[in-house]
């Protein structure tokens, strides 16, 4: 499993929550009927560059929760997710995500962070709202790991959902799980300089979505070995897509 750390949500962006890149609730939900349902869940996959079968293949012991989708029904609330871009650029940001993904729940087996001793961590005091589920309430959850009592504020903010109160919707309810993952790669730039959606749209490559989720405890030298399994489930994926990995892989 990864080293835990904050998915450190930048005062401007987290403020914000909605972009572009994420349509507020009334939008998604007028664009798609429910993110649930199932002729706009098939839509949705006919345009996403990951077929059902690789996403398979990608994750073959996956736990029954993270279904293909739930992924694509929650990709509705981020239309520039993966169809930004040439083909190449389009499949090589569906596999940075994927791969990061992979790392951050051992090939998406997990839900919830595994360190228990980690709970009671997450709760930030300083902040006016303060921890209303209980300081042990906000450790990771879902294929991003979520954590953080300002985290899940900020996140439950941008997509309509009351997720300080109710950060247990991450583990139980799967496409608001994947959305989670989804606000945090295309918004938040967390420790790096941009959030993973523009890293990868723009040339700045895979390994500046290692900063954006990781670098303050992965980056700089500080742990290689997990810097590389990221790298290596990158070139896994893009492989298996059909694409090169590109350049500035590290960080």
């Amino acid at each position: 499993m990864p080293i835990r750390r904050a998915l450190v949500a930048m005062a401007a962006t987290a403020a914000a929550g909605i972009s572009a890149l994420a349509l507020p609730p009334s939008a998604a939900d007028a664009a798609s009927g429910r993110a649930q349902d199932s002729s706009g869940v098939q839509a949705q996959a006919a345009g996403f560059v990951v077929s059902r079968a690789q996403y398979q293949r990608m994750f073959p012991n996956k736990n029954a929760f993270y279904t293909y989708d739930a992924l694509v029904g929650a990709m509705n609330r981020f239309p520039g997710f993966a169809t930004t871009g040439t083909d190449t650029v389009k499949k090589q940001e569906a596999a940075a995500f994927l791969a990061n993904v992979s790392h951050e729940t051992g090939g998406l087996r997990y839900i919830v962070e595994q360190d228990t001793a980690n709970y009671p961590k997450y709760c930030d005091t300083t902040r006016p709202y303060g921890c209303p589920a209980g300081k042990a309430a906000y450790f990771g959850r879902g294929p991003i790991q979520l954590s953080w009592n300002f985290n899940y504020k900020a996140a439950g903010d941008a997509l309509g959902v009351n997720l300080l109160n109710n950060p247990g919707l991450v583990r139980t309810d799967a496409v608001i799980s994947w959305k989670t993952a989804l606000w945090y790669w295309t918004t938040q730039s967390g420790p790096g300089s941009m959030p993973a959606h523009k890293a990868m749209t723009t040339g700045a490559g895979f390994g500046q979505t290692i900063r954006a989720i990781n670098g303050a405890f992965e980056c700089n030298g500080a742990n290689p070995a997990q810097m590389q399994d990221r790298v290596n489930l990158y070139k896994k994926f893009t492989g298996l897509l059909g694409v090169v990995p590109g350049a500035n892989l590290t960080c």
